[in-house]
């Protein structure tokens, strides 16, 4: 089935008038060109004039800032920072899982994909001793980007319509007050991160386990974002498994969150990745070595590595002599089962 822009995003004959426009403006004043990574698709451009209602002149200028943010971040740019570290294969990743597990995992009744992010063994002292602020910052950019970039278009096509929003889950289970404070301003920055540069990529936010002491906190993190997210926000207690199951199927929800879901073979839920993403690099990976095993061994040669260079299994540069996370077998899960793809080393 073919994917159908409009039956998803219906628009105004005003509303066509003004993306029309935007996008002759955006080419003709050089923010966008042919090929920017931001994305030059009509639901990219409708994301950031859904943000700003449609109002020409301030969706151009939060694309320019956007833009601009995406060339000059981490002194690299957005790019670069995706060529150097993958979302889904990165050093440290386990340590930042221990402390805050930010995942992509399969996708709801709607065809959206889930992201779970998980604050209960929350402890940047000790995180730190692995992993520096500024690299933490870097792994939340790298997961923010991987939406639009990556799971989004995935998940399209595998709806055969276009899903352009994510459900967000957040497990507060074990976070207090002196959680918060250790992650206040990071929390803050993931916030203006997702509404400038990332803007109505999230359809709703479901908040569970929230503890007594979310109504202090959600008095300081309320003022940070906008009415239109806001108003996608549900916050639940102990009591949210029947709701997150009527939005969610139970074979697609992670044991832990009340669903039926261990990917057990590849580690848990928040290591797998597991989702339509996933299955196309897979994909990807098995169409590569068909075509690398049809060539034969005298058409190819592997480059000699010194001890102190290496590469992940996704191709992400590695520093030193870190073991990248599924350095030896590749997986990739789909409905709770595995397939190994076997990497040689």
């Amino acid at each position: 089935m073919s994917i159908s822009e409009s039956d998803s995003i219906p628009l105004s004959p005003q509303q066509a008038d003004t993306l029309k426009t935007l996008r002759e403006q955006l080419f003709a004043e050089g923010i966008l060109h042919e090929g920017s990574s931001i994305g030059t698709d009509d639901t990219t451009l409708l994301r950031f004039l859904r943000a700003r209602r449609f109002n020409l002149n301030e969706t151009k200028m939060m694309m320019t800032k956007c833009q601009h943010w995406r060339q000059t971040v981490s002194g690299i740019g957005i790019d670069e920072l995706n060529h150097r570290m993958d979302p889904f294969d990165y050093p440290g990743r386990g340590e930042v899982f221990k402390s805050w597990s930010m995942y992509f995992h399969k996708t709801d009744k709607k065809g959206r994909p889930v992201n779970v992010q998980s604050f209960s063994g929350l402890n940047l002292p000790e995180l730190y001793k692995h992993v520096t602020p500024e690299k933490l910052v870097e792994f939340v950019i790298v997961n923010a980007d991987a939406l639009p970039r990556e799971v989004l278009p995935a998940a399209s096509r595998a709806a055969g319509r276009h899903i352009w929003q994510s459900l967000v889950i957040v497990d507060l289970k074990g976070f207090g007050l002196s959680q918060f404070w250790q992650v206040k301003s990071l929390v803050q920055l993931s916030f203006q991160i997702s509404q400038d540069y990332y803007p109505e990529t999230m359809g709703q936010l479901a908040i569970i386990n929230a503890p007594s002491s979310f109504t202090f906190i959600w008095s300081i993190v309320k003022p940070w974002l906008s009415k239109e997210t806001v108003e996608k926000v549900d916050i639940l207690a102990t009591d949210y498994k029947e709701v997150l199951l009527q939005i969610v199927d139970a074979d697609n929800l992670p044991a832990i969150l009340g669903g039926n879901c261990t990917c057990s073979s590849a580690g848990g839920c928040d290591l797998s990745s597991a989702g339509p993403w996933m299955d196309e690099r897979l994909a990807k990976r098995t169409t590569t070595m068909g075509e690398v095993l049809s060539v034969g061994p005298s058409e190819f040669s592997t480059p000699t590595k010194t001890p102190s260079e290496g590469t992940s299994s996704t191709g992400t540069h590695i520093e030193g002599n870190v073991e990248p996370v599924n350095a030896i077998h590749e997986k990739v899960v789909h409905d709770d089962s595995t397939t190994e793809a076997v990497t040689a080393t």
